[in-house]
């Protein structure tokens, strides 16, 4: 599975937008197994197809920690027809990554999602009109107001694109928060990427706003732009495909909390 899955290029592992990128350029190869089923094994599940289990391009068996992320991985190559396209395949390659490069490196993973609290998203705020600034107060503010609250995370917002440092102990407060396994860290990772804000990634860790929400938040100036000059197609259809993405990230910190 190496040409389908190859990891290692790229600006991260866990780029998912690098990977689709890579999963277009490599050629679908023909479906070579009957048939995919769960096995429990030391560790969690592993997928196999036709007995044997799956496993990284580098050669490491996938284990998942719970059945529900098994169970996923398993439709999906159940779901290939007569070619497989690696495209339909999130779950895979976001297992694929985890076990590849998180399980030895999940500290650098979070170190990585918390460069993010020092320019997230919800910081930069539109200094007009009105009701743009009152959008983004409607996403945006409760996620900050329960990072205060609940985290001890101050932030400092800002009008416009001018970068504002973040005080050092907001940004420690929020990074105490992230998770700890390497799935769940891998999850807040992909989610914080796509949406460019690692408090939304927080925020659905932790159950304070599920993905439709959080989607929606990511998206407000954007949604704004399409409402006012109509729907750009280009970004409508990268958008589409991140959201693929973005839902497996999703359901993989609702399976693993």
């Amino acid at each position: 599975m190496r040409e389908l899955f190859e990891e290692g290029v790229g600006p991260s592992p866990l780029d998912p937008e690098e990977a689709v990128r890579r999963a277009t350029r490599t050629p679908r190869r023909k479906r070579f197994y009957a048939r995919a089923d769960l096995l429990e094994i030391d560790g969690g599940f592993t997928v196999t197809l036709d007995g044997k289990p799956i496993r990284t391009p580098s050669g490491r068996q996938v284990v998942a920690p719970v059945k529900e992320i098994a169970e996923a991985v398993a439709a999906e190559w159940e779901a290939q027809r007569d070619t497989i396209d690696p495209l339909t395949m999130p779950m895979t390659r976001f297992a694929n990554s985890v076990v590849q490069s998180v399980v030895d490196r999940a500290e650098l993973v979070a170190d990585d999602v918390a460069k993010y609290l020092q320019s997230d998203l919800l910081f930069y705020r539109a200094g007009h009109p009105e009701a743009l600034v009152a959008r983004e107060a409607e996403h945006w503010d409760p996620v900050l107001f329960w990072a205060a609250d609940t985290l001890g995370a101050h932030f400092i917002l800002a009008e416009g694109v001018v970068h504002v440092r973040q005080p050092d102990a907001a940004v420690q407060a929020a990074r105490a928060a992230f998770p700890a396994d390497p799935w769940s860290i891998a999850a807040l990772h992909v989610v914080t990427t796509l949406t460019g804000s690692a408090l939304l990634a927080l925020a659905l860790a932790h159950g304070v706003l599920d993905p439709d929400s959080v989607w929606a938040a990511a998206h407000v100036d954007e949604d704004w732009n399409a409402e006012k000059w109509g729907v750009d197609e280009e970004i409508a259809a990268r958008r589409a495909a991140r959201l693929v993405d973005f839902r497996a990230a999703a359901s993989i910190l609702n399976a693993v909390g």
